[in-house]
């Protein structure tokens, strides 16, 4: 039986629970190739405590997008453990408060797309039916909005679409690859966010943006403030015909 991908409408309903009851809890959380964003990365550093740079260095690999170019981050996983999520455990996710995006949505897909002219972001739904889960033989019953709520997905929603709005300036205005320098910068503003922080306020990297003292103060206690001027700053500074 191969996977099915349904689409569904937001007000939809789908049954669907992923609770330890389920005969294959956990089987998910193995042999994934899994992609972190910039606000996956920010949740997960500060639940373990780490630094950015730390968490980067010892929980994941590097590598660029075959298709965008861009330095693009992957969770790493031991082969010796069958290639497991490293924060998984016999209970469930060690981190599950914290947990990736791309785990919370499942088993939805969205899709997200900005007019050029209102800003408007209009979003499609559709619904992964992989013949191994069996989370879909439960009586729990969502739509894709009720799915996103009870997920917590709202934040992660709105900074993914930043970061795939950047993506797509980065395909309209600079189609070429990134050099070093330009990896560096989309690397730092993205997904090393302490790192970022001490070149903002210790070094004065932003001082030639002028950007307001309010967006600044509210950047310096809230680091999802932050992640936002990260995107700002990349737009300037490498894609600038992009930014009005």
């Amino acid at each position: 039986m191969e996977n099915e991908i349904i689409a569904i409408g937001p007000d939809e309903k789908f049954k669907f629970a992923c609770i330890p009851e389920v005969p294959c809890f956990n089987e998910c959380c193995q042999d994934l190739n899994q992609f972190l964003t910039p606000y996956d990365i920010l949740r997960l550093k500060n639940n373990l405590k780490l630094k950015s740079w730390e968490f980067l260095e010892k929980y994941t690999i590097r590598h660029l997008g075959p298709e965008t170019g861009l330095p693009v981050i992957v969770l790493r996983q031991d082969p010796a453990s069958g290639m497991k999520c490293p924060f998984v455990t016999p209970k469930g996710c060690s981190v599950y408060d914290d947990r990736p995006s791309s785990c919370r949505i499942y088993p939805l897909a969205r899709l997200a797309t900005r007019s050029r002219e209102t800003g408007k972001i209009t979003e499609h739904y559709a619904l992964m039916k992989e013949p191994h889960c069996l989370g879909f033989k439960e009586n729990k019953s969502w739509s894709p909005l009720e799915w996103i709520k009870s997920q917590g997905l709202e934040i992660y929603n709105e900074m993914n679409d930043m970061m795939m709005e950047t993506i797509a300036r980065k395909n309209r205005l600079h189609p070429e690859p990134l050099d070093m320098k330009e990896q560096h910068i989309f690397h730092i503003g993205c997904y090393d966010i302490d790192r970022f922080g001490i070149e903002v306020f210790e070094k004065n990297l932003l001082n030639d943006l002028k950007i307001s003292e309010d967006l600044m103060e509210k950047a310096e206690k809230d680091e999802t403030e932050l992640l936002k001027l990260g995107f700002y700053w990349i737009n300037t500074t490498l894609f600038p015909e992009s930014v009005k």
